[in-house]
């Protein structure tokens, strides 16, 4: 073990835990070290630490073990083939994969064990007619193994903590089946339930009676198995509520091929890559790193990582993201990120710590949870008491006792939070959704006004070509090739957006002559013969060009609206305007309809001049008073402050580095993945897609989460509550307690798997969600 760690957070793999307050009590015991603030999660069996430099990770360990559990370092996890059995027990890290394994592997022998023997002791139990005259020492043959060999890690959990002052959900089960099988021994040697032919009719209601002639051994067997079965299907499951992660980092790529400077070529593992290196893409091989392609053109699949379906076109200049397909031509690419700084690592690491942090309805789960074990023994106490003082009889006093105990295990309130939280996180990833922590939840229930940055959340962000509009008798065609010749020589962002839009529409350009570069004004050459300008109205006025009316029209429009106007002549004759301007996202009105349809209001945000803003906003369905332009990037945190001021809870959408701080400032903020460093880290929920839609799909998903948490939550104290008055009033069988105890914990994990089925909104909303 490494001790020497430093710095200020540590990650803790728990073993031993076997309900909501051990994690409590972990949890608890942590935080009374000074310096230190830890945070246990249950289901994902992981504690968050934050650390002094004094306090050192073998002493969090030891803190832990004092406690009666282990833990150990977590490590990073790996991306390496699962070597799992099918039965989802794949590790969580490279460390505990085997660990893991072996421990559901002896869960399972331990329920195999315990239906095979139980089941024939319950049913004689049951079925009278199955009762032959020594059947009752059958059942504590086959019950015995049950509570003690199955029903082991109840006791030794029980005991442990005991040893420590503490009762935990183990503790009921342990106390409740051990008390079920002792009362039998008793009944059994001592009593006269021994007696050759004892009938014992089964009952769903407690029967009066002095119990010397009644044993509980299905109770005790039935009980044991119903709780692993639920102990069980809880461990599988929350495997596989974890499997996205999991996913998530089987995606890279293993292997890469590095080019050496000389020419030559080697395969090497991707952890040998690093920044700078030179590495070949094949077609149809996974690209190893993020990086920036340096040779080729291609067409690369980033479905897996970003849900989008249709590849983009990539070429010399263009990043490209580790992970993601090459499903096209041979690439050469830059490494600029590897390691734990890619894309990637980072989708990982924002799903890990999501669903290692706590909601606040969790909290308040694990606080009752720690005070519910006490509770519950005190009440069985009392039933017990009661019963007897009210001359019941042993018997019924007992078993009321008993049912108590065992209803009363709230492995379903611990589990309601974590499970819904790593299923709702998880499937958010293979979405392209990335939620940052529980707590980001509670705000997208609150949020009512969403603030959307313009450049490069609604609108592209890259200046492009909208319109062409030609003098009488000029042929579109040839004003673009024309004037795309010149600009295509040019590196002024008006300029390619001229080059681009003019080589989609006619073609590859001619090559120019005598090209010249006028500063402020625009470009001048020979083109297949003729003279041409492209550039401002003040250029083509210098050289004695003016524009005619119909063409001055549409450069008003045009200016008007917020675009900028690029007037084209040639020999002499002014015959085109093209308008330029930084075009709105095929994407970005139906993303304003869908989070319209969510009960937000959106805002449209800019730095850039009220009619740019304005015309932007009316093409995307944002009201002209919804419009907050002309802001310096300093002012967007301001704009977001304002609004708060008003009551208003506000989401922030945005993409750039001047957003980061209004991201922050926002009671939820969601940052485009196809932004800044600085913008995500700033956000609570990240899209990876540059598609605003998502936006909506995400406020979905953690609305939808919220809404299973606080199902679970609702039925695993109603549960609960309505169950222990029936126990302490005698209605109740233990066998039938235990069931149902278990079938809670069932519940709420099947409630939470739910989530995966979550789907991003396809075609156009109609009407309010």
């Amino acid at each position: 073990m490494d001790t020497t760690t430093t710095g200020t957070e540590v990650e803790l793999a728990i073993g031993g835990m076997t309900c909501a307050s051990c994690a409590a009590r972990i949890e608890k015991k942590l935080n009374r070290m000074d310096g230190v603030t830890a945070t246990v999660n249950y289901a994902t069996e992981k504690a968050r630490v934050s650390r002094s430099d004094e306090v050192s990770v073998q002493e969090l360990i030891a803190t832990v073990e004092s406690t009666g559990y282990t833990a150990k370092e977590h490590r990073p996890a790996r991306a390496e083939p699962r070597t799992g059995d099918g039965d989802g027990a794949e590790g969580r890290d490279g460390d505990g994969e085997g660990a893991a394994h072996d421990e559901l592997r002896a869960l399972r022998e331990r329920l195999v064990t315990a239906v095979v023997l139980a089941v024939p002791v319950v049913a004689m139990a049951m079925v009278p007619a199955l009762q032959f005259t020594y059947w009752q020492w059958l059942s504590l043959a086959l019950a015995a193994p049950v509570v003690t060999y199955a029903a082991w890690p109840f006791h030794r959990a029980a005991y442990v903590n005991a040893r420590h002052g503490a009762a935990t959900m183990d503790t009921l089960i342990s106390v409740g089946t051990s008390a079920a099988f002792l009362w039998s021994l008793w009944a059994l040697f001592l009593g006269t339930a021994g007696t050759p032919g004892m009938k014992h009719p089964f009952e769903l209601t407690i029967a009066r009676g002095d119990g010397a002639g009644n044993i509980y051994l299905e109770a005790a067997a039935g009980v044991t198995a119903f709780i692993l079965a639920g102990r069980y299907f809880e461990a599988r499951s929350k495997r596989k509520a974890g499997a996205a992660l999991a996913a998530l980092l089987e995606l890279g790529a293993k292997d890469v091929t590095v080019l050496h400077p000389d020419g030559g070529e080697r395969t090497v593992p991707v952890s040998e890559l690093k920044v700078g290196d030179r590495f070949l893409v094949r077609p149809g091989e996974k690209i190893a790193t993020d990086g920036t392609v340096v040779e080729g053109s291609s067409a690369v699949d980033a479905s897996m990582l970003t849900g989008e379906s249709v590849p983009v076109e990539v070429s010399a200049g263009d990043p490209v993201t580790g992970a993601t397909v090459n499903s096209g031509g041979r690439l050469v690419v830059r490494a600029t990120r590897v390691g734990a700084d890619t894309q990637l690592a980072r989708t990982a690491r924002l799903v890990s710590d999501a669903q290692n942090g706590k909601a606040a309805a969790q909290r308040l789960a694990d606080r009752i949870s720690a005070v519910f074990v006490p509770v519950v023994i005190a009440l069985a106490l009392g039933t017990l008491g009661f019963w007897l003082g009210n001359g019941s009889g042993l018997t019924a006093a007992f078993t009321a006792a008993v049912a108590v105990l065992i209803i009363a295990c709230p492995c379903a309130l611990g589990l309601a939070t974590p499970t819904a939280l790593m299923v709702g996180t998880g499937r958010g990833a293979q979405l392209g959704i990335l939620i940052k922590g529980p707590e980001v939840l509670e705000s997208t229930r609150r949020v009512d006004t969403v603030v959307l940055d313009k450049t490069g959340t609604v609108t592209t962000g890259r200046m492009t070509l909208l319109a062409v509009h030609t003098a009488g008798g000029t042929d579109r065609d040839e004003v673009l090739r024309l004037a795309g010749a010149l600009e295509h020589a040019s590196e002024h962002p008006v300029a390619r957006a001229v080059a681009e839009g003019a080589s989609a529409a006619a073609g590859p350009p001619p090559a120019p002559e005598q090209f010249a570069n006028v500063p402020g004004l625009g470009v001048r050459g020979v083109v297949e013969g003729h003279a041409v300008l492209v550039g401002g109205e003040r250029l083509l006025a210098r050289q004695g060009v003016e524009l005619p009316p119909d063409l001055g029209r549409a450069k008003e429009r045009a200016e008007a609206a917020g675009r900028t106007a690029v007037a084209v002549a040639w020999d002499g004759e002014a015959r085109a305007v093209l308008e330029v301007a930084d075009a709105v996202k095929d994407t970005s009105a139906e993303a304003v309809r869908r989070l319209r349809a969510l009960g937000l209001t959106p805002i449209l945000l800019t730095g850039d001049n009220r009619a740019v803003a304005v015309s932007v906003a009316r093409e995307v369905g944002i009201d002209a008073d919804d419009v907050i332009a002309e802001v310096l990037p300093e002012g967007k945190v301001d704009v977001v402050r304002r609004l708060q001021e008003q009551g208003r809870s506000v989401a922030m959408v945005g993409d750039g580095v001047n957003d980061a701080a209004a991201l922050a400032q926002a009671d939820l903020g969601l940052a485009m993945g196809t932004g800044t460093d600085a913008a995500i880290e700033a956000s609570d929920l990240t899209l990876v897609r540059g598609d605003l839609r998502a936006a909506a799909d995400a406020i979905r998903l953690a609305r939808r989460t919220l809404g299973t948490i606080r199902s679970n939550l609702f039925w695993a104290f109603a549960y609960n509550v309505g169950a222990l008055p029936l126990a302490a009033a005698g209605l109740l069988n233990p066998m039938i307690a235990g069931a149902a105890m278990a079938f809670s914990s069932v519940f709420v994990v099947g409630n939470s798997l739910r989530l995966r089925s979550f789907q991003a909104a396809d075609g156009p909303v109609s009407g309010p969600a």
